[in-house]
């Protein structure tokens, strides 16, 4: 199933387009947090607090107030909001509150012990700073040993973004409404809305507003995912070309290498730097490592450019080179800091026909716009977005929700992946992941998405199985890579007679 994600701009136009409804949004979301949060409370626990903000967040949770107190639960709900100002929704939710009985507390009451926390302080509309008196509303919710739902997001985190807005709630569950937000799902997002869950409140978000924004997933290019047909042969599936592997960062070169021949390339040649590096992978003797220039030379189906390169002038003609080559490139490492450097470089990068993958980190990133980590790390879509249209090349921005950009300007977030990832050579292996399947044809939208959720799957099924994920090295995740790329082929094929005759996005192969 695929998952849409929406900005918040987005999300008022759709309930725009939804109309007026009965039940209303916010009655229809206070109900699902209401049922949602009977599943969280505490057993033997009857106290439930619900902090209610100043804005229609603050309307969604006394509807789950209300319908919490009528179950029989001890709802005391804590507000420093004036009522006065609240907006028309969330005033009738207050007055449903108010005229069930319902009392509106200045602060938390003492010596309770709660079932649940409920955080309905700020919704997707926050793009302030936390005042004082809302943050200590805040950092109480985070000392509790109970469970803590956020409504739709947790409060102080920017819903486009995924920024703190100087302090946020530390949720356990967050249910989320109508659809994803992408703060929730990159930056700080993860770390702070615990598990999540999405409320559609009865609205198909597809017809009302067509989405350019997706979670990364094998789903939106299972119509490609295809087995080998028996009439196969190795010219079938591509050949690869990596340039790096300088005089003391070989291994990069080398798992790039591996990585590409593990995801079915059918030749790779790897062209190292390092005149004096081996002349044999005893890993991977299938390898064939040649110097840079003689790969250069050989009729390719794309090649991979920076794993362990260097920034030296050698590097720099090489990268060059290599954009003028009508094959499909991935840009890694030191590729993209010769490029930031070089506006002849990012023409001729910008210029290219065939696909281009860039995948910088944010510090590359920012080189590359010219700008900050902090000025990348305060909007990561948009940095994406503006390295996209600056280099005409499909973008991976890696980091807690990596952010992919496709050179049609859709827009995807990748889920997977886990913190023991960071480590050592692990973008040289999403670099051969990538250089392979654009070698098997796979258009560059579809190698972004797939390949980059496939990396992060990879380490999660290690971690998941004691490898990691501290000590989680980039060369055990081609092996699992592996492993679940022919799970997804495996499955799809099962599968072939539901599946849709067309892919979600993109064109397929090219």
């Amino acid at each position: 199933m695929t998952m849409p994600i929406y900005p918040a701009s987005d999300l008022r136009r759709i309930e725009q387009a939804a109309g007026a409804l009965t039940p209303t949004l916010m009655e229809r979301a206070g109900l699902a947090a209401a049922g949602f949060a009977r599943g969280l409370i505490a057993d033997g626990s009857k106290d439930v607090l619900v902090l209610a903000g100043p804005g229609n967040n603050g309307g969604d949770a006394y509807e789950a107030a209300v319908h919490l107190k009528e179950w029989f639960y001890r709802v005391h709900l804590v507000s420093p909001a004036d009522a006065t100002k609240l907006p028309p929704d969330a005033q009738r939710a207050h007055a449903k509150w108010r005229d069930g009985g319902g009392e509106i507390l200045a602060e938390v009451p003492a010596n309770l012990r709660w079932g649940l926390v409920i955080d309905g302080l700020f919704g997707v509309g926050r793009i302030r700073v936390v005042d004082a008196g809302y943050a200590r509303l805040i950092e109480f919710a985070n000392a509790q040993s109970c469970p803590v739902l956020a409504l739709d997001i947790p409060s102080g985190i920017e819903s486009d973004t995924g920024r703190v807005l100087g302090c946020a709630v530390r949720a356990t569950h967050t249910l989320t409404f109508i659809a994803h937000k992408p703060g929730l799902l990159t930056l700080d997002g993860p770390d702070h809305c615990g598990a999540l869950h999405v409320a559609d409140l009865g609205l198909d978000v597809n017809q009302l507003l067509a989405p350019v924004a997706w979670i990364a997933g094998p789903e939106l290019f299972s119509a490609l995912l295809n087995p080998r047909r028996r009439k196969f042969h190795k010219g079938d599936a591509g050949s690869v070309g990596i340039l790096g592997g300088a005089t003391g960062m070989s291994g990069a070169a080398l798992l790039a290498a591996r990585a590409a021949l593990k995801l079915g390339a059918g030749r790779v040649y790897c062209g190292m730097l390092d005149a004096h590096a081996l002349h044999i992978d005893p890993l991977a003797p299938e390898l064939m490592l040649r110097g840079p220039d003689e790969v250069l030379g050989l009729e390719l189906n794309a090649l991979v450019v920076g794993p362990g390169i260097g920034q030296g002038e050698r590097a720099e003609t090489l990268l060059g080179a290599a954009l003028t080559e009508d094959v499909p490139c991935v840009l890694d490492a030191d590729a993209l800091n010769l490029l930031a450097e070089n506006q002849d470089l990012q023409g001729a990068c910008a210029r290219r026909t065939a696909h281009t993958i860039i995948t910088p980190h944010p510090g590359e990133a920012a080189r590359l716009l010219g700008g900050t980590i902090a000025e990348v790390q305060k909007d990561r879509i948009a940095a994406v977005q503006a390295l996209r249209d600056k280099l005409g090349a499909h973008v991976l921005l890696k980091g807690n929700g990596s952010v992919l950009a496709a050179s049609d300007g859709h827009w995807f977030i990748n889920t997977s992946g886990n913190p023991g990832m960071a480590s050592a050579g692990m973008g040289d292996v999403l670099a051969g992941m990538l250089g392979a399947l654009l070698a098997q044809k796979f258009t560059g939208e579809a190698a972004l998405v797939l390949g980059a959720h496939l990396h992060g799957c990879a380490g999660d099924s290690l971690a998941a199985n004691g490898v990691g994920p501290v000590g989680l090295t980039a060369g055990e995740l081609i092996e699992a890579a592996r492993r679940i790329w022919n799970q997804w082929l495996g499955r799809q094929s099962s599968a072939s007679l539901t599946r849709p005759s067309r892919a979600p996005l993109g064109s397929g192969y090219g």
